[in-house]
């Protein structure tokens, strides 16, 4: 929905996360992906297991997830990954197969101590393409793209190795800190880069556990934190500040 002006004849703002949530979703529907959803309360399976987490992994841990009480094994889910199950699961049972090209906006949630960059809850617009030939080259350009389209062409990017069990090679994607341009500060602990994007190429084990053949098919995935992303668009230097409810925030936009 557009703005509406309330009852007095003042106009509404649209929050800075949704603002981008609906620019960002609408970059990918220009590239040919389909918006997707699924639940926020999910359930170990599609959480943890069918995403190739390991039954030891911290990320199962109090630590980092909510656990729901008296509902066993489920949980508010950590990341938007589990809609990439949900999707491949429901299309494989209808006999549908690749190629898929999907994203997933929504809200997730971890049990953290919270800091300038980190929160209990925020916001991940999740990515997964799935298809014959698929390659880090075609991961990289769609990530570009998007980046470009958000904060113009002169924008600072790395990518480094990392490390998710739902894909493999993995890598992080950090852009040059908004605030102190790569001096160092409390907003980037000092490195001088925040990170915004996790992403990969889907494990095979993800990929066979729906019943697609990763001898045939191949594909790649991304994380998008809107929250981090809306920091370094809008200069807001603390990510708690978009969940305070202070209006003169949103009324900025």
């Amino acid at each position: 929905m557009d703005k509406q002006p309330d009852e007095n004849g003042e106009m509404g703002h649209l929050h800075p996360v949704t603002t981008l949530i609906r620019k960002i979703s609408a970059i990918f529907v220009t590239l040919g992906f389909e918006v997707a959803g699924g639940p926020e309360i999910e359930d170990e399976k599609h959480n943890f297991d069918a995403l190739n987490v390991p039954k030891d992994h911290p990320a199962r841990d109090m630590q980092d997830t909510f656990w729901i009480k008296g509902k066993e094994k489920t949980v508010l889910r950590t990341h938007t990954s589990p809609v990439q199950i949900r999707y491949m699961e429901e299309k494989m049972k209808k006999g549908i197969e690749p190629p898929f090209k999907i994203i997933a906006p929504g809200k997730v949630f971890r049990y953290e101590a919270t800091d300038a960059t980190h929160e209990t809850q925020f916001h991940q617009i999740e990515g997964l393409v799935v298809g014959e030939k698929i390659t880090m080259a075609h991961l990289k350009g769609v990530l570009g793209k998007l980046l470009k389209e958000i904060f113009g062409d002169d924008i600072k990017i790395k990518f480094r190795p990392g490390y998710f069990p739902f894909v493999e090679p993995g890598v992080e994607i950090d852009m040059l800190c908004f605030r102190c341009k790569g001096g160092g500060c409390p907003s980037c602990k000092q490195s001088g880069w925040i990170e915004i994007l996790g992403a990969g190429m889907v494990h095979p084990n993800v990929l066979n556990g729906v019943g697609i053949d990763s001898r045939k098919w191949q594909g790649y995935a991304f994380g998008v934190g809107v929250d981090r992303i809306a920091m370094l668009k809008y200069g807001i230097d603390d990510i708690r500040t978009l969940y305070s409810g202070d209006l003169r925030l949103v009324n900025q936009f």
